[in-house]
């Protein structure tokens, strides 16, 4: 018993697993986020009503379905979506220019994109 308690000391002591012992300070007030993270409207082709394809569902903001459309982001009021198995449906018409409006208002506010090639001076910065 003692050789197993020591054997495991020195491999935590070697591995840097002190993340065993410490707990989760919890808090009475969850952290509210602007999204709200629905796994089952996530990564879904989003069809209008009629079965065309409209997109590629990316994230659910408050009460708006964000989809990824090509190059642009459209957003969509959850109350207009029906969730099927494999894909996500728009109820009624689709407005288009409404839909734009909504998804570039969540680009400007949370999307962020990645640039492959960052100047020297900026690499050399963060590490």
């Amino acid at each position: 018993m003692v050789l197993r308690i020591t054997r495991m000391m020195f491999i935590v002591g070697h591995s840097g697993a002190v993340f065993l012992f410490n707990k989760k300070k919890e808090t009475s007030d969850p952290l509210k986020t602007s999204e709200t993270s629905d796994p089952s409207m996530i990564c879904k082709f989003v069809l209008d009503s009629t079965g065309k394809k409209i997109g590629e569902s990316v994230s659910v903001n408050q009460d708006v379905l964000i989809i990824k459309s090509g190059s642009l982001f459209l957003g969509v009021p959850l109350k207009h979506v029906d969730s099927g198995e494999k894909t996500l449906v728009v109820k009624g018409i689709f407005d288009f220019t409404k839909a734009y409006e909504l998804g570039e208002k969540w680009r400007k506010e949370s999307y962020r994109e990645m640039n492959q090639h960052d100047p020297p001076e900026e690499k050399a910065k963060r590490f």
